[in-house]
């Protein structure tokens, strides 16, 4: 990196250069054409990180992350239009590569950087997947590489409301709202809104289009010219918008689980599509009871699993389990079975044990945390920002109350869920983006490797065909039959094999497009 120093501060003087020479409302007022202030911006905080460096040294005790791993931090750009202007610090994290496999030695490929997506997740736990059998051999070669983005947990974190006012429980859930509760939800999206912009001066830089610049930073502060990167969910979309402005600092990309990049898609009608592929997840979880009815006397088909569900439900109304445990409660717990079917024992055995007079198991899992209120609140107001931030929204709720009504019809385990989640976005006061329309040129980039569950609620499957169709070059392996939001390191091996082949040797199927056979169902508790 010392012998390339030189060549960097050449170009940074360039670029600084056409910083300050750049009219206002030129051409660069593209915040992605190759000329505009935010790009050049970029080059110029890659420069300076890379003449930095990264100094790593033990995990911070906020971090509660054990060794090996070790932390550093890197400077980005609040607003990369003014790079040499206020700083923000985001929170690294790093197992170095082990270089062997068994007792055979492996060469060294660099950094894997993972973002586990959100908005508003944290990766600096990622680093400790190197201890597990499936990441073993990724691990010997690669840095394992996590990090915190712009307004998560350390790094600039964002807040919205004093976490101490979050819910703490019981609170109502109806799949079919009155209209008094819909207006009280408008006036909670309204105070939300409200409070984001008042405790946030600085919230319109908190954008998927300043998370892929961040990337790049990171990338030049590792001490890589090309970027190794892994996105979950959320994360697949910082890596198309990052094939999309830096192609040529690009080395291997695997989308996880991906984001559908349509613009038009971008946010609002991508979580009408989300609501209407839970229903379809809620319903596997309900066979996969069923079919272990004589585990959980919930019911012998779907329908009447599904009976036993909304008896608990109007209970939990009139009376909370433990005080704490009321229909909204219920439906965030339950709806991690939309997730991971990791979750679908240990839920079915909660909702029996319930009807049987225990609701102890329930409680334990669907009560809200207090040590999680800060976390959990961070987690969302960035979520908020990135999304409201990143594209338009409908702002009259009347089009809100239509679609999802409309869809709640078919769909109504999830929906006015998540509407109630994004409705904030209606009464958003920071300026909107345009989303970026990524749409890779042949030859642009290496082979990108996208894998997915044909049955992803979170990430419908349709979102990874059409950024296959949209990253040139790139190769879709579905896991058919299956439903896990994540896939890679999972319990597939067939996908984990594809994984390993294109991280370790560049290799993808020669098609593309390519396929595995579902992982096992879980078995019911008690078996």
């Amino acid at each position: 990196m010392r012998a390339a120093s030189a060549l960097y501060a050449a170009a940074g003087s360039l670029v600084l250069s056409a910083l300050v020479s750049a009219p206002a409302g030129s051409a660069s007022a593209d915040p992605v054409a190759p000329g505009s202030p935010q790009t050049l911006g970029t080059a110029v905080a890659a420069q300076r990180a890379a003449a930095t460096g990264l100094r790593f040294k033990s995990c911070p005790a906020a971090e509660d992350l054990p060794a090996p791993v070790t932390c550093a931090t890197v400077s980005v750009p609040l607003d990369y239009t003014r790079p040499r202007g206020k700083q923000i610090k985001l929170t690294v994290s790093r197992v170095k590569t082990t270089g062997k496999q068994g007792r055979q030695k492996v060469a060294r490929q660099g950094a894997l950087v993972f973002n586990p997506g959100g908005p508003g997740g944290n990766g600096m736990y990622f680093p400790l997947v190197g201890a597990m059998p499936e990441w073993k051999r990724l691990g010997a070669a690669y840095d394992l590489v996590g990090y915190a983005p712009r307004g998560v947990g350390r790094s600039a974190p964002l807040s919205c409301k004093d976490p101490k006012r979050l819910a703490k429980g019981p609170t109502q859930a109806p799949t079919h709202p009155s209209e008094s509760y819909k207006k009280e939800r408008i006036a909670r999206a309204q105070a939300y809104a409200r409070g984001c912009a008042e405790r946030n001066p600085d919230l319109r830089h908190y954008t998927t289009l300043n998370n892929v610049r961040d990337l790049d930073v990171l990338r030049a502060a590792l001490g890589e010219k090309r970027l190794t990167y892994m996105g979950g969910s959320y994360g697949t979309y910082i890596g198309a918008v990052y094939a999309q402005l830096f192609p040529s600092h690009v080395r291997r990309i695997v989308f996880d689980s991906a984001v559908d990049p349509d613009p038009s898609r971008i946010w609002y009608s991508s979580n009408l599509e989300q609501s209407a592929a839970f229903e379809l997840r809620w319903a596997d979880f309900r066979t996969w009871v069923a079919k272990h009815d004589d585990t959980y006397h919930l019911g012998m088909t779907p329908d009447e699993v599904m009976t036993s569900y909304e008896k608990v439900r109007a209970e939990l109304a009139h009376r909370p389990a433990g005080g704490k445990v009321g229909p909204g409660e219920l439906q965030s717990a339950y709806l991690q079975t939309g997730y991971y079917d990791d979750y679908w024992p240990m839920r079915a055995a909660a909702l029996s044990a319930y009807v049987k007079g225990d609701p102890k198991p329930l409680i334990d899992q669907a009560a809200p945390s207090p040590r999680a209120s800060v976390e959990n609140e961070n987690s969302s107001a960035v979520y908020t920002a990135i999304e409201c931030n990143d594209a338009p929204w409908p702002t009259d709720f009347g089009t809100w109350d239509r679609d999802s009504t409309e869809l709640a019809r078919t769909a109504p385990f999830e929906t006015w869920d998540n509407t109630w989640t994004n409705l904030p976005c209606a009464y958003w006061t920071t300026p909107r983006q345009e989303p970026v329309d990524v749409r890779t040129a042949p030859g642009a980039l290496p082979p990108t490797l996208i894998l997915a569950a044909e049955r992803d609620a979170a990430t419908p499957y349709a979102g990874a065909r059409e950024l296959n169709r949209r990253i040139a070059g790139s190769v879709l392996v579905t896991e058919r039959g299956a439903g896990t939001h994540g896939v890679a390191g999972g319990a597939n091996a067939c996908m984990n094999g594809h994984l390993d082949a294109y991280l370790l040797d560049g290799v993808v199927p020669e098609r593309r497009a390519a396929a595995c056979a579902p992982h096992p169902e879980p078995a019911p508790l008690g078996n």
